[in-house]
């Protein structure tokens, strides 16, 4: 399949709200993107050169991304991923079928992929919490680190950068701060 057709199949994913109070637990943060930066073209660009790679190194298991945070959230496609990129076995189940297994699998296969990525707690931008919740900001850094250190010639798009508010539930309400986050460096 020729890439453009397949990009023509892959769709973008829906925009985040911010959360209500009720939401977010006290004392917890929690990072969102702007919406105007899902539409920057830098960043569609950005999950489109991630996808059409996760496409094209997956393409003998006919494994098929076609949205970054629904299909790599459970493990499923990053333990085969890694696999590959690796040249390495993860002894996981194959398949995870509960909640609690599909996060036990994404553990194992971040754990994995930290050790070889060489990063440690502090520098690391993804948690099992966060992509396990679906957080495509979180996925894009892990996918981003993977690509550099397994595809180096990789053409992702430089400066991609995003905005987002960090949101902290106080005793006192919620506290949210504005900032930019890089994703890709300038070349």
């Amino acid at each position: 399949m020729e890439p453009e057709s397949l990009y023509n199949l892959l769709q973008l994913p829906k925009e985040t709200s911010l959360p209500a109070l009720e939401e977010l637990p006290q004392g917890e943060k929690k990072k969102y993107m702007l919406p105007t930066s899902r539409k920057d073209p830098r960043f569609e660009e950005l999950q489109k050169v991630l996808m059409e790679w996760i496409n094209a190194e997956l393409q003998a298991e006919h494994i098929v991304v076609r949205s970054l945070e629904e299909d790599l959230f459970d493990g499923l496609i990053l333990h085969h991923l890694f696999q590959k990129l690796a040249g390495t076995r993860l002894e996981v189940e194959d398949i995870a079928l509960t909640a609690a297994s599909q996060r036990r699998k994404l553990e194992m296969v971040l754990e994995a992929a930290n050790r070889s990525l060489q990063v440690q707690e502090p520098q690391v931008k993804w948690s099992v919490d966060t992509v396990f919740s679906k957080d495509l900001l979180a996925t894009l850094h892990l996918l981003v680190a993977l690509a550099k250190r397994f595809q180096p010639g990789l053409a992702l798009p430089s400066n991609v950068q995003v905005e987002v508010i960090t949101m902290e539930s106080t005793r006192n309400g919620l506290k949210s701060e504005k900032s930019v986050e890089q994703l890709t460096a300038c070349r």
